[in-house]
Order: C-alpha cells, then structure tokens, then sequence
C-alpha cells in the first residue's frame, strides 16, 4: 500500500470530522517518485476521491466491498510496524456492522462469492495483535444478528436482506476462524468474552456448529470453563455454546472432544462450585446444565471420569516443572463426587462437600435429584465404577424410596415430587442392582420389592399424580409404581442368581404374582390398556425364570397359573395388530408354556384337558411370523407327551383344514421365502441338494475349526424345517389326515430330511477335505463317495415317488373332471326331453289335429298293451270317461292354478276353508256353521 493510499485510508471519516492519529508523527500525504518511475510508469495517477467516496458512505455497497476489505486488510498488515494504521482499520471495521447495500436485486447473487471472502477476513483479522481491533470484530459480528434499520435512506441503493450476512458468514467459515482464534487470548479476559459473545451468535446455526467442531472448539472452550472470571460471562457463553454444539452437529464428535482429563476436570471443579457456592436462580440452572454435559460425556466408555494417579501426575507435570507439595496426592473423583451428591440426602456423609448443604424443593433442586439419578444410570456400565457406588452405599439410598409415601423429614417434597423421585429411584435401581447383588441382599432387597407391590396391590388411599415420564398413566391408581418394581424383578430374576430366586420363592412370590395377574384382569381399563399389558407380560416373565428347570416351582404354579395362560391365549386375534403391547404379552405367554408348563406331567395334562394345543394350533394358523419358531418348539416338547397326537390330529382349521396340512402348508411357505428349488409341482430339482437355500448357493464352503458350526448345521437353527419334521415325526408320517395331493409330494421331502440334511453335511465334509488339500485313506475316500451317492440315490428315489404322485393326481383329476363332464352332459340330455315333452304338451293344447293324432296313438298303444283273449269271468273296466272335454290325461283330482277371488272369498275368508266342504253359491263365498270333514274322493273339476 502506497503513502497516498494509506493516507486516504487514515481520512476514512465521517464528513467534517477528523480523528486524531495516536503516532506521534504524521505520514505524508503524498508519495516521493523519481523520474525515472514516472516515466517507467511504475506510478499510476489514484483515484483518490472515489476511495474517499467509499468509505464516505454510511453502508457498503456490494460492488465495492471487496475493494474496501483489501484496504482493511491492507491496514491491518502494516500494523505491526505502523501502529496509526489501527485508527483506520478500526473506522472500517465499524462500518461493516452495518447492512450492506445493494442497487440491484441480483446483487446478493451476483457478489455473494466476494461478500463471502471478505466477511471471512475478519476472522482473519483477530491474529492482528491489538484489543481495540479484535473486540471492534467481535462487535461486528453480533452486529450481523442485531441489524438496525437505516437511519437515513441514500438515494440508489437498496439495503440487503437482514440474513444476507448471516448467511455469507456461513459459506466464508467465519465460525471456524473465529473458534481458531481463541487459542491467541488465553491470558486476555476482555478479548476473550468477546470471542465467545460471538461465537454464541454464530453458534446458532447447524452449518457454523460443524465449522466449529472441526476447529476443536468444544474442547478448547470446555478446558477452559474453571478460569477465573469475576463477570460469570465466561461460564455463561461457553455453557451455551456447548450446549449449541451438542443440538446442532454431530454429538458423538463432541463427545469424543470432550472426553479428555482437562475437560473433566473444568466440568468437575466449575459443578462443585456452583453446587456449594451457588445460591441463586441463575446459578442452579448453570449448574444443572454443567451436569447435564457431563451426563453426555460419561456415556462414552472412554470418558476418564475415574483417573488414575499416574494420568495426574503426568498432567501436573507438564502444566508445571516440578510438583508442588501435595501434588502428588490430587485426583479426578469426579464420579465419586457426583455419587456422593447422590445420596447425600439418604445416607449420613462427613464429607466437607456435603457439610450443610441443602436441596430445597425448588424446581431446579428436583431437576439437579433426577439428573443425578440418571447420571449413576449411565456411571454403573463402567465396571470400574462399581467399588465407588458400593462405597457410596447407592443401593440403601435409592431403597429409601421403595416404601409407602410419607411425610420425609430432611426435604419437604411435594407429593407429585416425591411421586416422581419414587418412580425415579425404582428406575434407577432396575439398571445398578443387577451390578450390585451383594449389596441387593443385603438391604433385604427381595422382601423390600414384595411388601411394596402389596401396598400397590392393596385398596389404600393413595392417588397418584402420574404427571412425570415415569408416571405415565398412572393418574389416581398405582400401576405406574407396580409396573416399575416388577421391572426391577424381572431384572433381578434374569441374572439367573439361584440365591435371589430361591430368596424370592420361599417368600411367596408365585403365588403373589399370580394373585396380581387376576387382579389386573379384574381391573382392566381401556385407558391404562397399555401399562396392564406390560405389567402382565413382565408377572409372565418373572413366572418363567423362577420356574424354569424347576419342577416344584412349576407344580406351586398349579393349574391357576395354567387358566391364566388360557385365558391370555384366548384373546382376540386382532388385537394383535393394535400396537398396544399385545405381541409382547404373547411372546410373555408362550415362554411361560415352555418353562412354567412342560416338564410338568400333571399341568401338560391339564393344559391338554383345557384344549391348550388347540389354542397353540389356532394361534399357528394365523401365520404370526415372529411366533412360528416359539409354537412349533412348544409343539415339539407338547408331543413327547403321548396323549398331544390326539389332540393335534383332532384339531381342525378355517375350511376343515387339519394340523398336518397346516405344517406342510407352512414347509411350502418356509422354503419359498428361503429361495429352495422347487418345480410348480414342489418336486425336487436337485437331487444332489434338495434342501440348499438360496443363501447356502451364494456362500462358499470355507475350512472351519470343528468347534465352528458350518452353514448346513447353522440352517437348522435359522429356519422351522427342522421343528415341522420333528412334530411330523412324533404324529405319524403315514397316518396324517386331511392332505391333498400336493400335501404328499411335500411329505415325501420332509420325510427324508434327516437324510437329506446328514447327506448335505458329509457333502460339506468332503468339500473341506479338498480345499484343504488332504487326501483320505482308500477306506475313508470309498466310505465318502458311498454316503454321497447314498444321499443322491435317496434324493432321486424321492423325485421319483413325487413324480408318481403327480402322474396319479393327473390321472385321478381327469377320471374327475370326466365323471364332471358325464354328468353335465346327462343334465344337459334330461334338459332336452322335459323341452320336447313341453313343445309335444303345447303342440296337444294349441292344434286339434295333434291332439287327435296323440289321442289315437294312446289308443293304439292301450289297445297293444291289452289282452287278445279275456280271461273266463273277468270284469272290464272302461278307462275312458265320457264327454270328457280335457286336452290332457285326466286323474281323479285336477289341480286349478289362478283360483278366482270370487271363489276363495278373498282376504276375510275363514282361514280353515281346507278342511270345510263349502257350497259355491251365486255371489261370494258364505260361510257354513256345520261342516264334516269327508275323506271320499273328491271329484275332478273340469276345466
């Protein structure tokens, strides 16, 4: 930059003002050239009144701002050697706070790229080492997000749009360069609340947020969170920034940049300060925010919430050459911290931290009990954390909720406040107690659980709020505090701790649940329908962990646990598809069958008594994909017991369909979805591997060590195959009622699937000894070869068998189809004759001549079918009636279609006219007092 140029930058003012320079010397106002340049044309005339015409202008237009940043940055460069250059510099810097202007609408487009790299110099700019220009910058920055509207309205231009700069920040990466700069004001209190103010503004903005991230920013701002700051300003930004960068970019990133021993350290001290010394409003809402990053950052495994001394050591170390007196003594202890502020409340401490504090029931203390109840959640997955919450004796404080509410003595919650921490604390111990199983026992956890689901069983007077998270649908009534302890039993009984469950037995608990079970269904409500399901699938699974591989257990759960798996098992099946939580129960059900039902001769007979097998085999029919695998292996067990067949070959379906069919059904089906070779017939293609699926055709045969299960031996577990050959097995293969013929050819494969099943893993076998490379013994390699061709052999004996049936079924359809085609043709025939005997009776009754002619051939034929000699004293009778006028032959009785109304009498005739003999007189028809009824034939009417 020239003299001229940096003297017409310094004269950059508002008109009739002149500021005054801080050197001491004034630079010339014009440069000295020689000749020599002049003529080499090294100096070229400047156009000093339009830079004057610039930056006279209250805002910048578009078209000149790159222009007027490379004057700034042109400023700032000289700087360092020319201090006076910080004045004009500065006077620049207060322009760009203002709106840009535009003379076109395009402009925002057409000089967005320029406007986007001069805005990005003023993050630039912040490595000029002066305070004055670096908080101007900062200034400038909050200024994009608190536009003003313009004082006055200069003729030609218009303003942009408020967002314009918000928006070109964002595609120069200010953030980013801004972030960097904090690095540089470490030791600069001033320069540095104003960076954060900034970067709160910028951190609003998910792309800023990113920009933000990759420069590091959140560790860099969390390191520093403990630094001494009179204002609060410095907690207060950062906290908020954090909290921008969490919400707005990738979380696991910040967690990752948070996760270091400095970070943990500033979060620990500034939490400790704000517990102890805060006092305010203001302060417990930052405090609870502090924990609430901090919650965030223990659930990376990798987080040093417990720091080993060594780790300290060499922190110390490298922060300060030599370790002072008692240095070597410091440690993190932030969780130990955290698990005593815990529990402080329940359990006595003497510890100075939690020497005379106190938690009031102000919102912000209730919210500060249940994060810390979340955050030892979140603590107790880190198995080194375990010693610390037995020392902090978590499991007795968190047992303090688990009785009836009453009035507590240390903190004067509420009752929706204690509701809630109840619910809380059960929660809470659902997830710690599993780690903690000694503690569990020895705080009488068991009879602790059991004596509060009594209370929630029993008709005291106790009115839930239900208005927390854990509280949902519990309003008036105790199924919210039910559902979460036998949450807290069902995580104690999945441990498979014979001492918890043994404990838990000999206290009653089968019976008590069973007891609860009836309960629930008695006091069914549509509106808490979801939470009854769940405390009845969660009795359910409980039952089958106690129960399991126990038959005493099984027998205590007697025939009354049986009606109520009957009775869950009769729900109505669409039910299923409401989303309520019915499948789960289900699930709950069939499990309970397995382990609380089989095993047990007298409740398998009794299940069978109570049709239990009929409601499995309705239950199949409806197909419930996730459920097949469950009922068959039920159905597997069910038949080792020799009075199942019956029942399942009893069973009948929609359209008298029979358990058989519906497996073989179900084979078809199972090998569709596998992608099995299958003819439209279900014949086998492949001989060589009638079972392969889909799967098994696209990987290949691999060496495994023989402790690895191969892919054919993994086929087994993965499908239903197995289970329908085994029910199928159990009832019979030649005895199975109700199958079609298709229903045979499928029979013949799963029939032979043992075989084809053995065959296929020898095949597996075989291949692995050549990839291997090994050669067997004659013997060995004869012995294969003969399995192999054993195995085809059997897989063409059944193609073969498939293949008869088919001919046979072929045969047996058209001998049908022709028996069909013999009967309509002899419909068809009789059709015929009763219309030609119609056209010969209508011909009779319309043309004398036919009736004449038909008249002489009944003669004719009566005359033919007559005696030629009378036999001696034989009586004749003429079968012609005289002066009959009739069409037709007559009989005895004719019958008169159409009566007339005159003759029945009409609608007030006597209902009994058929069994009177009524006398037709002139005019309607009378009724008569005395009628006898006269069996003689009546006479024909003629007609």
């Amino acid at each position: 930059m020239s003299t001229a140029e940096a003297a017409a930058t310094a004269e950059a003012r508002e008109p009739g003002t002149r500021i005054k320079s801080s050197s001491p010397r004034q630079i010339p106002a014009v440069g000295v050239v020689t000749e020599d340049e002049e003529a080499q044309g090294v100096f070229t005339s400047m156009d000093l009144n339009r830079v004057i015409k610039l930056l006279e202008e209250t805002e910048k237009p578009l078209r000149d701002l790159a222009q007027i940043f490379k004057i700034l940055n042109l400023c700032a460069g000289k700087i360092k050697k020319q201090p006076h250059f910080i004045e004009p510099a500065y006077n620049i810097l207060k322009l760009c706070g203002l709106p840009f202007l535009k003379k076109k609408v395009s402009d925002e487009i057409t000089y967005a790229e320029d406007t986007a790299n001069s805005i990005a110099l003023l993050g630039d700019l912040m490595k000029v080492p002066s305070s004055e220009l670096r908080i101007q910058i900062c200034k400038c920055i909050t200024d994009f997000y608190h536009a003003e509207p313009p004082k006055q309205h200069i003729p030609g231009y218009q303003q942009a749009s408020s967002l314009y700069k918000i928006k070109m920040a964002e595609v120069g990466g200010l953030a980013k360069t801004m972030a960097q700069s904090l690095a540089l004001l470490e030791n600069q209190l001033v320069e540095k609340l104003w960076v954060l103010k900034a970067l709160q503004h910028l951190s609003t903005s998910e792309v800023n947020c990113t920009l933000m991230v990759k420069a590091q920013a959140a560790s860099g701002i969390c390191a520093h969170l403990d630094d001494p700051d009179p204002s609060g300003q410095l907690l207060f930004r950062s906290s908020e920034i954090l909290w921008n960068l969490l919400e707005k970019s990738s979380k696991e990133e910040i967690i990752q940049q948070l996760s270091n021993l400095e970070c943990v350290l500033a979060l620990k001290e500034v939490f400790k300060s704000l517990l102890t010394r805060g006092f305010s409003h203001y302060d417990r809402q930052l405090r609870n925010d502090i924990l609430v990053i901090t919650t965030i950052i223990a659930q990376n495994p990798g987080a040093p919430m417990i720091v080993s001394m060594s780790q300290i050591a060499f922190i110390l170390i490298v922060e300060v050459v030599g370790v002072g007196e008692g240095g070597s003594h410091k440690e993190c202890g932030f969780t130990r911290d955290l698990i005593l502020f815990a529990t402080f409340n329940e359990v006595k401490s003497q510890n100075p931290l939690v020497k005379g504090l106190k938690l009031s029931n102000s919102y912000e203390d209730f919210e500060l009990k249940k994060l810390l109840f979340n955050i030892i959640v979140i603590l107790c997955k880190d198995l080194s954390t375990i010693q610390l919450l037995i020392d902090g004796k978590v499991i007795l404080a968190l047992f303090s909720y688990v009785k009836k509410p009453e009035k507590q003595k240390i903190i004067e919650w509420s009752a929706a406040q204690y509701e809630e921490l109840q619910l809380h604390a059960i929660a809470t111990l659902s997830s710690v107690a599993p780690f903690l199983t000694e503690e569990y026992m020895l705080c009488q956890g068991n009879a602790r659980v059991l004596a509060f689901l009594e209370w929630c069983e029993s008709e005291d007077s106790f009115f839930s709020q239900g208005n927390s998270f854990h509280g949902t649908g519990g309003r008036g009534n105790k199924f919210a505090q039910m559902r979460y302890s036998l949450r807290l039993l069902r995580a104690m009984v999945y441990l498979e701790n014979e001492t918890i469950n043994k404990d838990l037995c000999e206290k009653g608990t089968i019976q008590q649940l069973l007891g609860i079970f009836k309960n629930t269904i008695s006091k069914y409500n549509d509106k808490e329908e979801a939470i009854l399901l769940e405390i009845q699938s969660d009795i359910l699974l409980i039952l089958s962990g106690l129960c399991e591989h126990h038959i005493p257990r099984k027998e205590i759960f007697g025939t009354e646990g049986v009606n109520i798996i009957l009775h869950v098992m009769k729900t109505d099946p669409k039910k299923l598809q409401s989303g309520l939580g019915y499948n789960v129960l289900l699930f709950s059900t069939l499990d309970s069958i397995w382990c609380c039902i089989l095993g047990c001769y007298p409740l398998e007979d009794y299940f069978l008594e109570k049709e239990g097998i009929f409601l499995l085999l309705d239950l199949l029919a409806l197909n419930p994909q996730k459920f097949c695998n469950l009922i068959l292996g039920i159905m597997v067990e069910f038949c080792d017991n020799p009075k199942t067949a019956a029942h399942v070959n009893a069973w009948r379906g929609k359209k008298d369909q029979t358990a058989a069919s519906l497996l073989i059904k179900l084979w078809r089906k199972e090998e569709k979805e596998l992608g099995v070779k299958r003819d439209k017939h279900g014949k086998i293609i492949d001989t060589k591997k009638p079972l392969f699926t889909s799967f098994q055709e696209k990987q290949k045969i691999t060496p495994l060590p023989a402790n690895c299960p191969t892919i054919a031996v993994m086929d087994v577990a993965e499908n239903i195959r197995a289970k329908i050959y085994a029910v199928l097995g159990k009832l019979d293969f030649e005895n199975l009622p109700g199958l079609s013929a298709e229903d045979f050819v499928t029979l013949c494969i799963i029939h032979r699937y043992l075989d084809f099943k053995t065959g296929e893993i020898w095949n597996e076998i075989y291949e692995e000894i050549k990839l291997e490379k090994l050669r067997p013994v004659t013997m060995d390699k004869n012995i294969l070869e003969s399995i192999t061709t054993a195995s085809e052999n059997i897989g063409k004996m059944v193609a073969s068998l498939q293949s008869e049936m088919i001919e046979s079924q072929a045969c047996q359809d058209v001998q049908n189809e022709q028996k069909v085609y013999t009967k309509i043709q002899a419909t068809h025939k009789q059709r015929e004759l009763a219309n030609k005997s119609w056209e010969n009776f209508l011909a009779r009754t319309s043309n004398a001549k036919t009736l004449k002619k038909a008249k002489r051939l009944q003669e004719k034929a009566i005359e033919s079918s007559r005696r030629s000699k009378q036999p001696p004293n034989a009586v004749f009778h003429w079968t012609d009636i005289k002066g009959l006028n009739t069409t037709v032959p007559s009989g005895r009785v004719v019958t008169v279609e159409s009566t007339p109304a005159r003759l029945v009498g009409g609608p007030l005739a006597d209902t009994d006219i058929a069994l009177k003999k009524l006398p037709i007189r002139g005019g309607a028809l009378q009724r008569v007092k005395a009628v006898k009824t006269v069996d003689e034939p009546k006479k024909s009417v003629p007609t």
